[in-house]
């Protein structure tokens, strides 16, 4: 387990979680903190990078795939899609505890309760809402088929046309991405956003973890290099890379 701290962070009264089954698995040292449960993955880190960005005080629990712990009937009953990250806000709306799943839905939902990193006009935030959606229709399931097929069991399949639909699928998304940045610093412009924040960690993981940069062609793409860099260069997105810590 680990927590950020916030200076401004106003202490509230202690809340109770126990209601919530999946605190008997991982029971919430700091219930007044946000809890997140999760695991080091393009789609977990999202929100702890979120996290780190907006300095919300919040305790991060492990979730363990290698031993199915997503499975587990208390990580089930706070996300019944059984995928990470999942969160419980304590002090949500009205001051109830909230309970989410879907890294996109967490990010907006985070956006609005600190008022961060999202546009602050209506036609601004739209515009971020819409390439957050292109990252969680295409960029994510795209990047991810390319993974299975060039690195993990996929890739000893004889027949590579799956592999090369998702390369081809790939290299279009990324197309449109650079093609975004041009002139521009981040994906909305001068301003960081949650866009960024979706989008950057599974470019990063597809050219790092996947080691897919060659396969892609992302020398064609110097754009995205130039954002990415600038990306990973953040100190709340370098804590963020690492959260929940792996034992």
């Amino acid at each position: 387990m680990g927590y950020s701290e916030s200076a401004s962070f106003q202490r509230r009264p202690m809340q109770d979680l126990s209601h919530f089954p999946i605190t008997r698995k991982w029971p919430a040292q700091q219930p007044d903190r946000l809890q997140l449960y999760s695991l080091p993955t393009p789609n977990g880190v999202k929100v702890s990078i979120m996290l780190e960005e907006t300095g919300l005080p919040y305790e991060a629990h492990l979730v363990r795939f290698d031993s199915n712990e997503q499975l587990s009937p208390e990580f089930l009953s706070l996300n019944p899609n059984n995928k990470i990250p999942a969160i419980i806000d304590p002090a949500g709306p009205s001051g109830k505890p909230l309970a989410l799943f879907e890294s996109g839905a967490i990010l907006v939902y985070l956006a609005g309760k600190t008022g961060q990193l999202m546009p602050r006009n209506d036609a601004g935030r739209y515009e971020a809402l819409q390439w957050l959606m292109w990252q969680m229709g295409g960029v994510g399931p795209m990047f991810g088929q390319l993974g299975f097929f060039h690195k993990f069991a996929g890739k000893d399949y004889e027949d590579k046309r799956p592999r090369d639909r998702y390369v081809a699928e790939s290299r279009r998304l990324l197309g449109v991405l650079n093609q975004r940045l041009q002139g521009r610093r981040w994906i909305m412009g001068d301003d960081y956003s949650i866009a960024d924040i979706a989008v950057f960690p599974w470019v990063r993981n597809l050219l790092g973890y996947y080691e897919a940069g060659d396969l892609v062609g992302i020398g064609s793409f110097p754009e995205i290099t130039r954002a990415l860099t600038a990306f990973v260069a953040r100190p709340a997105v370098q804590r963020g890379l690492n959260i929940p810590r792996r034992d």
